[in-house]
């Protein structure tokens, strides 16, 4: 072996032999080197879901706190982050190849200030007009944008067989930011955390009783935060030197079939994962008035968060294809059983059976089976996406080592650029349930259709992954 592979690089520096397949430089100084990036990258992604879901919480107190914002303005300010923070997906996508991954995630990391500052001074002013809200909203896509290129970096830095559990663990633990702002915001915002810094706090009625909070905290919170881990990305994270790429290498992805299956795919897993999570509290509330949302809402995207590594290595285990196949057919059946337990209104397309007034309890198990699922396929999605990239260099290569192993190379940066890119695809699930939630109650009177489209979308992806991915003559089973 090269002698140069057995020198450990400087840390924060450029890797310039990165070679995660050789089980020798793995188990010598790799395996340390990943393990190190990833979590640091954990942490930075988790406070980008933070920031990019607070709204899922800030936007159900604003008339409390006096804001005159109408229900749909409220559904817009919810989900407006999920459409910024897709198409920001996009870009990001290609940045690490462009920029460096340390460079890059410490850059977007620390971008996260500017919202979280933002949303902090807004909501202490019940006069701030509605489009500085929503501005504020969208800039919260900052965000949802770290997540491709996040997933993107850590490709790079495990080899094959370890890519899934690497993968599921940067964006399970990553997801938890979503439910954790959706139980940590309630709580923070009780008391004046930050003294002086944080501001004066507003008053409102609760329980018939006049109490003060501190709604900027939901916020400020994680300001400190987002400022150590921007610290701890540039000094600590390293910038692989065969991730470089331009946008045209990477543009290659486009002309793929296998990448657009794959978004749509991932835009049924985490496109449902970060869209119920964002309309899950405002759906509670108009369905069940009588209960709190914020007591519950926190609950579904745990599951779905830290059952995403599990679906990773499910994936590893037993094929990428198979389990996503079986996962949708569940997410089909969890949809039903929703609509079963939802209060049966004016809507014609609600179920003919089931209770009248509705169930709270089965609903929000049916809630809490479909966030499982979520979760799940997130975890073998994304375990898919490089293998079969991969695989389509290494089925174009020669078949001599040196051929094999820029197969490799390429297969890897092609196979990050799907990675991001089909993370961009699938975060527009976040714009369009909420959204969906909203026009299906304005136009029929209840949630029902939308849940009827998501049932038969979801079947749709049964179908297509059978037949690409998961049965015997598939043409690129994995």
């Amino acid at each position: 072996m090269n002698t140069t592979t057995t020198t450990a690089p400087r840390r924060g520096s450029t890797l310039k032999i990165w070679t995660p397949e050789d089980k020798a430089f793995w188990e010598k100084e790799g395996e340390a080197i990943a393990k190190l990036n990833l979590w640091i990258s954990v942490p930075a992604l988790f406070l980008a879901f933070a920031v990019w879901q607070v709204w899922s919480v800030v936007a159900v107190s604003l008339p409390s706190l006096g804001f005159q914002y109408s229900t749909n303005q409220l559904f817009w300010l919810a989900a407006a982050p999920a459409l910024s923070g897709a198409t920001l997906r996009i870009f990001y996508s290609f940045m690490v190849p462009l920029v460096g991954g340390r460079r890059w995630t410490a850059i977007s990391t620390a971008s996260l200030l500017i919202p979280a500052i933002g949303i902090g001074i807004a909501v202490q002013d019940p006069s701030t007009p509605y489009p500085t809200m929503l501005i504020l909203a969208l800039l919260c896509g900052l965000g949802g944008g770290n997540f491709s290129s996040s997933m993107a970096n850590i490709s790079y830095f495990f080899p094959k067989d370890r890519k899934g559990s690497a993968l599921g663990v940067n964006a399970g633990l990553g997801n938890l930011g979503v439910s954790v702002v959706q139980f940590l915001s309630p709580i923070v915002v009780t008391a004046g955390l930050l003294g002086v810094f944080g501001g004066d706090p507003q008053t409102i009625t609760k329980g018939g009783a006049q109490v003060q909070v501190w709604m900027q905290n939901a916020a400020f919170i994680w300001v400190p935060w987002i400022v150590l881990a921007s610290v701890a990305a540039w000094f600590g994270m390293n910038d692989v030197a065969d991730a470089k790429a331009s946008v045209a290498a990477q543009a290659a992805i486009f002309v793929q079939p296998h990448n657009w299956i794959m978004c749509v795919l991932y835009l049924g897993t985490f496109g449902s994962f970060i869209g119920f999570a964002a309309g899950f509290p405002l759906l509670i509330k108009s369905q069940f008035p009588t209960v709190n949302p914020l007591t519950y809402a926190w609950l579904g995207p745990l599951v779905g968060a830290v059952i995403r590594p599990f679906g990773g290595w499910l994936a590893d285990k037993v094929g990428g294809g198979v389990v996503t196949m079986w996962n949708f057919l569940v997410m089909a059946l969890a949809v039903l059983g929703v609509l079963y337990f939802l209060p049966k209104g004016a809507s014609a397309l609600a179920l003919s059976i089931g209770p009248a007034e509705g169930n709270f309890t089965g609903f929000f198990l049916m809630f809490l089976l479909l966030f499982v699922t979520t979760g799940i396929g997130n975890g073998s999605t994304f375990r898919m996406i490089p293998i079969i990239f991969n695989q389509l260099a290494l089925r174009q290569a020669g078949k001599d080592a040196a051929a094999q192993a820029s197969a490799i190379k390429e297969g890897n940066v092609l196979g990050a650029a799907a990675v991001g890119f089909a993370g961009a695809f699938g975060a527009y699930g976040g714009f369009f349930i909420p959204k969906s939630y909203g026009t299906s109650i304005a136009a029929t009177g209840g949630p029902e259709a939308a849940l009827w489209v998501f049932a038969a979308f979801y079947l749709l992806c049964v179908v297509i992954t059978w037949w690409c991915y998961g049965r015997r003559q598939a043409s690129m089973p994995c």
